[in-house]
């Protein structure tokens, strides 16, 4: 690491003030920033001294994603062979051309991204902003595996010139721009992000597809079970909550996994950076919705256990990764409890009441994304005139 930060030392006066690169400043320092922790330091006022910047914060979220990449990758080669009648390919045959597919979806949205936050911070003189380190990751992990490279370029730039810099950047957007992204894709392209046939490898185009195989989600046999006034819900494949939980199921590439997403839970919540109320509410959210929904029993979905819920579709991975979202959630702890505990609710009530729509989770944060200014607003209120009846027992 020495040799390496004279390297970078003797490169650094080209990009400083005067230099022959000066122009690229703005460049320069994110890829130093990203190797070294920076020397500087508030020199007045309150401050804390810490080693750990927004670029190590946001690393620690990329890890955390990493299970959730790198099961979804096997998961792609492995619906894959399924679709083609090999269901007994090895795995690291079923990784390894999931790693080919996945890739150029990561590639694609880091690019387009980065080079736009790059550009937009060179334009401004600012430095570069650190956020799009873990939506370049996001992205891909919510999006089927045969999306185009293009929609996913638009998508992508989409959700960071609109979702984050018309804003003022990292930190001052109202929306998440991964789910930013998922929503300009599925309202502008719908049938490349909805259907039965975008989730596997391959069927989109019938690639030699066994008979009888299909790339339905449970969610999608939900959905239809519900559109056709079915009294109970027919899985394809013959999956069930053990399928669903590991995540050998078709899906979107991050978010099959139940298992791979509470490993990054776990890291999430033991470095601190994500809040366990907003976790916990949500799954508490989405839980007591779907026992209310039991006693109702009005259709073959409102009969589904309650806990089918939270291990179906992208519930667990909007909880750990979308909700927790410090810039777009609530701030106040009373008011993570009521953003996380709707989230859940609205996104299975979604799920229940509207079958051309069985998802839920994504739609569900946009709009509580909107709510949480208003939240957090209604709890200081309350903090307040709380405070003010003690003043008045006390006088």
């Amino acid at each position: 690491m020495k040799a390496l930060r004279n390297i970078v030392d003797k490169m650094k006066p080209n990009f400083e003030k005067g230099g022959k690169f000066s122009k690229l400043h703005s460049t320069f320092d994110a890829f130093e920033t990203f190797l070294f922790v920076p020397k500087t330091v508030t020199r007045q006022g309150s401050h804390i001294r810490d080693c750990n910047d927004m670029k190590r914060v946001m690393i620690v979220v990329v890890v955390a994603l990493l299970p959730a990449l790198l099961f979804g990758m096997y998961n792609v080669g492995l619906q894959h062979f399924r679709a083609v009648g090999l269901p007994d390919a090895a795995l690291m045959q079923c990784f390894w051309f999931g790693f080919l597919k996945v890739m150029p979806i990561v590639l694609v949205s880091y690019i387009v991204g980065l080079g736009i936050e790059f550009g937009v911070a060179q334009a401004r003189g600012h430095e570069v902003n650190e956020g799009f380190l873990v939506s370049g990751m996001l992205i891909p992990l919510v999006m089927p595996v045969d999306i185009p490279l293009w929609m996913v370029a638009v998508a992508t730039a989409f959700a960071v010139v609109i979702g984050k810099e018309v804003f003022g950047g990292t930190g001052m957007n109202i929306f998440n721009p991964a789910l930013l992204a998922r929503a300009f894709i599925f309202f502008s392209y719908t049938p490349f992000i909805s259907g039965e046939k975008v989730w596997v490898a391959g069927l989109t185009k019938g690639e030699g597809i066994v008979d009888g195989f299909s790339g339905a989600t449970p969610l999608t046999d939900a959905a239809n079970a519900l559109a056709e006034g079915a009294g109970t819900v027919t899985y394809t494949g013959g999956s069930g909550p053990m399928d669903w939980f590991l995540g050998t199921i078709p899906g979107c590439i991050g978010e099959t996994s139940t298992l791979a997403i509470l490993i990054g839970a776990a890291i999430l919540l033991y470095t601190g950076v994500a809040s366990w109320r907003v976790m916990l509410s949500v799954f508490a959210g989405g839980y007591l919705m779907g026992l209310l929904f039991n006693l109702i029993g009005l259709n073959a979905v409102m009969d589904m256990p309650a806990y089918y819920h939270l291990i179906l579709g992208g519930f667990a991975f909007g909880a750990v990764f979308m909700a927790t979202d410090p810039v777009t959630g609530s701030q106040t702890n009373a008011g993570k409890l009521i953003y996380g505990f709707l989230i859940g609710a609205i996104a299975v009530l979604i799920r229940v009441v509207n079958p051309g729509y069985p998802e839920g989770m994504m739609l569900s944060i946009l709009f509580m994304n909107a709510m949480a200014p208003l939240i957090d607003h209604y709890v200081v209120e309350a903090n307040i005139r709380r405070r003010n009846r003690r003043l008045k027992l006390a006088k």
